[in-house]
This record gives C-alpha cells, sequence and structure tokens, in this order.
C-alpha cells in the first residue's frame, strides 16, 4: 500500500519558486499583523527609558502613543520591514525546505528534528541579511522622540555620522539568538505538528497552533539576546548633532575620570551584556518579554498559516496553468476534505 503523501515536503514537480513565493507573502503578513506590539516591546526593551516612554502594559503603551504621538505612530517604521520582509522569507522558506530534504537524507522531510534544526540555521543565515539592516532602521524610527523624520532620513544621517555598516553592527548578535531561535521554533513546529497533524495534511487549526506553540517558546528563551540587539541597533539614536543625549540614558565611568554613555561603549554583544547587566542587573534582559511573546505567537501563527496556504494555492495555481490536473488530482485525493474542498474552489474562480 502506497504511503501518504507528504505535502509539506519538496518534490521534484514542485519548483522552489513555490516555496519562494508563499515564504514572502508570509513574510509581510507576519511583520504586519503585529507590528504595533513589536514597537511597544522596543520601546519597553530600552535600559532607561525616558520618563515619558513608560507605559503599564501593551495597550496602555498603543493607546498613550496615539493620543501623545499621533494616531498612526504604532506603525511607524511597518514600511521598511515590509519591504525587507518580501525577499527575506522567500529566501528562508526555500532554503529551509531545501535543506531539510537534503540533511534529512529523504523526499519525505518533516520528521526529522536534527534535520529541520539544521535546515533552520541555514536558513537564517539568508534570512537575517536582508532583515539586520532593516531591523536598524526599524528600531530607530520605533524608540520616543527619535530624531529621524523617516526611513530615508534615517538611512542618509547613518550613512552620513556612522557609516553604513554600522546597519550591520548587531549581525552577529541577530545570528547569535537567531540562529537558536529558529532551530527551536522550527523543530518545536515540527514536533507540533508530529501530534496535531502527523500526515502533514493541508489543515488550518494544526498550523496556527503550532505555529503559535513554537513562536512562544523559541520567542521566550532568546529574549535576553533579543535585549542585547535592541541596545545595538538603537544606541546612537540617544545622540543628537551637539553630542548631548535626547534621552535618560546613564553613564558611567571609565576608571579614568571621564564619565560616558553606557550605549557609547556597546559594539558588539559582550559590551552588550556589560552594559545591561550594570545598569539593570538580570532582570533587565527579560525586559519586553512578554511583549515579545505575545508579538511572536501571532506572528508566527500567521506566517505558517500564511505560507501553508499560499504553498497550496500556487501548487494548485501552476497544476492548472500548465494543464495538469489529472496528476495533480491524485495528490490531492491523498489530502483532507479541506484540501479538496480548497481545489474546488481554485477551479471555480478560475474558470
Amino acid at each position: 500500500m502506497a504511503s501518504v503523501d507528504d505535502y509539506e515536503s519538496l518534490p521534484e514537480s514542485m519548483h522552489p519558486a513555490i516555496h519562494m513565493a508563499a515564504g514572502a507573502l508570509a513574510g509581510v503578513g507576519e511583520h504586519c499583523v503585529m507590528y504595533p506590539v513589536d514597537v511597544v516591546k522596543t520601546r519597553m526593551q530600552c535600559i532607561n527609558p525616558d520618563p515619558h516612554a513608560k507605559y503599564r502594559g501593551i495597550v496602555d503603551a498603543i493607546r498613550t502613543m496615539m493620543a501623545n504621538e499621533g494616531v498612526f505612530r504604532p506603525v511607524r517604521g511597518m514600511h521598511v520591514v515590509a519591504l525587507a520582509a518580501g525577499p527575506a522569507h522567500a529566501l528562508y522558506f526555500s532554503c529551509y525546505e531545501k535543506m531539510k530534504v537534503l540533511f534529512s537524507g529523504t523526499s519525505q522531510a518533516g520528521h526529522s528534528p536534527i534535520a529541520n534544526g539544521l535546515a533552520g540555521c541555514f536558513a537564517t543565515l539568508f534570512h537575517d541579511a536582508l532583515m539586520v539592516p532593516a531591523d536598524a532602521i526599524k528600531q530607530r524610527l520605533q524608540i520616543y522622540a527619535s530624531p529621524y523624520s523617516g526611513a530615508i532620513d534615517c538611512l542618509r544621517k547613518i550613512r552620513q555620522r556612522e557609516g553604513l555598516s554600522v546597519l550591520y553592527r548587531s549581525y552577529t548578535t541577530q545570528l547569535t539568538m537567531n540562529i537558536p531561535f529558529h532551530s527551536i521554533h522550527l523543530v518545536t513546529y515540527e514536533l507540533f505538528q508530529d501530534y496535531l497533524n502527523y500526515s502533514r495534511h493541508y489543515d488550518p487549526l494544526s498550523h496556527v497552533i503550532s505555529g503559535a506553540g513554537a513562536g512562544a517558546i523559541a520567542s521566550a528563551v532568546t529574549t535576553p539576546l533579543d535585549v542585547c540587539k535592541t541596545l545595538l541597533n538603537t544606541q546612537e539614536c540617544c545622540l543628537v548633532s551637539t553630542g548631548e543625549p535626547t534621552c535618560a540614558v546613564p553613564r558611567i565611568s571609565t576608571g579614568n575620570g571621564n564619565n560616558v554613555l553606557a550605549t557609547e561603549k556597546a559594539r558588539g554583544l559582550v559590551t552588550a551584556v556589560r552594559v545591561i547587566y550594570t545598569q539593570g542587573g538580570l532582570a533587565a534582559f527579560f525586559k519586553g518579554l512578554t511583549p515579545r511573546v505575545l508579538y511572536q505567537m501571532p506572528s508566527t501563527a500567521v506566517a505558517w498559516s500564511c505560507y501553508e496556504f499560499f504553498e497550496l494555492y500556487i501548487e494548485i495555481k501552476t497544476s492548472i496553468l500548465l494543464n495538469q490536473p489529472p496528476s495533480y488530482n491524485d495528490k490531492i485525493h491523498k489530502k483532507t476534505s479541506k484540501s479538496i474542498l480548497f481545489y474546488q474552489l481554485v477551479m471555480i474562480f478560475d474558470s
């Protein structure tokens, strides 16, 4: 008896462009849906925030921002992430699908935690190469009293004052955070799928639950590194042309009688850890934990749901355009009734 076809594997008939297109759409959806919560997380992770940027919770933060800084303040900088998330996630998902098949040694990938974890590591390298500069600009626009009028102004001033290389200052930290994050995320997602949807049918509910659970666990574990990344990305926003700080950032002694801005000393992960610990102790490494988890849960749920949906949709549309419905029907009838109904709806709207 033939085994059940795993639609999440990458058969020879499925072009990698399908995974890239599905991943791009998923990435844009993931980052845009929960963007206001990401703004709150960035502000809460400041080691010594401005008194006007202290909030009782996520709802209070968003309400205060809209009342004091404008209705659209919680979405400032979202376009930067949207532009980068498409190609970054296209590379991420296509690389992940390819590599998990390669590492598992079989075309029926999906049940090997080691293969999934290694695939996640490689996918993260490509993803972060595009997302790190976007994150640096985005977070400088997100902080309270940001000195930049917009993304273009931010990029121009960074080039003039610091050099464009500063956009990759947090790259090592980002990789240090994202490699374990995505490895934990992907392994956990596949483990949830093993329990909820072992045959890997198209099942939206299982994708939502698996994505949310995986995102929550991975984000909680890697929060300390995210705090370090936020410090490295936003520290220069506390300086204006006069050299005086525009936000309440403490000064620390260098040991030779001089005091300098604490955040100015952070040029890498090690110094960022030292500055954060000096200013807030161990508790400071978990600043923004709640909004980070609440951001990642729906974001990863949306990402996986969109990815699985668009992957199936694009695959069906491709089979129709190539006039190959009979061969695809053999595959679709091995899936759940949801997949069959979905295929029929695509056929109706396509006619």
